[in-house]
């Protein structure tokens, strides 16, 4: 596959991407925090978001999974585990923790970053410092 390709399909797919979660509000931290706050001031915006995604899936990733390879790629790269452990509780928890502190998770951290949020200005460096973190606690075989 040509690099220029998939480069070009990876810019307008995350465009693309940036664009819905501006127009759905997903990059106000506010938005999603009104989420999170099941007993106040509760939001439910992006309950309607997450079952549009979760239906979108469920109606079209078997007609994906039909292809023989994606289109840009030599072959898909699906998880084989099937089991939940340790790593995946504990990750789940950091995000976790994470998106209720600040509202961000990191497709509209990015968002929130090209345009500047005060935010996101906090919340991506600290999100790539957790990143590379991560990198040397598993290079060490943790």
């Amino acid at each position: 596959m040509s690099t220029s390709r998939v480069t070009l399909a990876a810019l307008v797919a995350g465009a693309l991407f940036g664009l819905g979660l501006a127009l759905s509000g997903m990059t106000d931290p506010q938005r999603i925090l009104g989420f999170l706050d099941v007993f106040g001031d509760f939001d439910p915006a992006l309950l309607f978001v997450l079952g549009g995604a979760v239906c979108t899936t469920m109606l079209l990733f078997r007609f994906v999974l039909r292809r023989p390879a994606p289109v840009l790629a030599e072959r898909f790269q699906i998880s084989d585990l099937r089991q939940i452990d340790r790593p995946l509780l504990i990750g789940a928890a950091v995000f976790g923790i994470g998106w209720g502190l600040a509202g961000y998770c990191p497709g509209p951290a990015l968002v929130g970053l090209g345009v500047l949020s005060t935010e996101a200005l906090w919340f991506v460096p600290a999100m790539l410092a957790g990143m590379l973190l991560h990198k040397a606690a598993m290079g060490r075989g943790a």
